[in-house]
């Protein structure tokens, strides 16, 4: 819990420093321009948040004031992933100092992944079949590792799909909801703007 402190802290800081060189130059702007007199009013909930010790993901902004302080690529306004870091023993249910952070997490809407450095060294030597039976013997399906990278996709909004053919299988990252021509596109533009349909097998096969 001191370690997140301090952390966002230092991010909140950094965030209001911005923030406030941006407010002093709408200021001036705002005489003569609305969009600059709507901007103050946005960047002064922020940093009344931040001076607070609140991060600016808290402040509540309509769809069309987030898109007005998005360049500004606020550190606090970032969705969180907190890896807890665990002994093996604690890698299935967790400990107590990880149920302090899932508390945290669920007041600032954050997600919260267990991770296990110890686990992932020793997976690391393991055969496949030998790393199923370990993680089976700690109650778990998969690493931490694994579930860090599940988190952080479905927090960005990201999905993979899948493509075989006779040389290899690849896997492309896309923004959820992307209709099938425009995921063709990411493998090639030619492949968007010749799209004729899409072809699904099942996972297993």
């Amino acid at each position: 819990m001191r370690d997140i402190e301090i952390i966002n802290l230092e991010l909140a800081l950094a965030d209001l420093a911005q923030v406030e060189r941006r407010l002093e130059r709408q200021r001036k702007q705002a005489k003569n321009s609305k969009d600059a007199q709507a901007e103050v009013v946005i960047l002064e909930k922020i940093v009344a948040a931040l001076n607070d010790g609140k991060a600016a993901r808290l402040v509540e902004l309509t769809e069309e004031e987030d898109i007005l302080v998005t360049p500004l690529g606020l550190l606090t306004r970032k969705p969180i992933i907190y890896a807890t870091n665990v002994a093996e023993e604690d890698l299935a249910t967790g400990n107590a100092w990880v149920e302090q952070v899932r508390s945290l997490a669920a007041a600032e809407g954050a997600k919260v992944v267990v991770v296990s450095a110890q686990v992932e060294a020793e997976l690391v030597d393991l055969s496949p079949e030998e790393r199923l039976d370990f993680l089976e013997s700690l109650g778990v399906q998969e690493g931490g590792l694994k579930s860090l990278i599940a988190a952080t996709y479905e927090l960005l909004g990201l999905r993979t799909y899948l493509t075989t053919g006779p040389q290899e299988t690849r896997a492309w990252t896309i923004v959820a909801g992307t209709k099938a021509p425009q995921a063709a596109g990411v493998i090639h533009t030619d492949f968007e703007r010749g799209f004729i349909r899409a072809e699904t097998v099942s996972y297993q096969d």
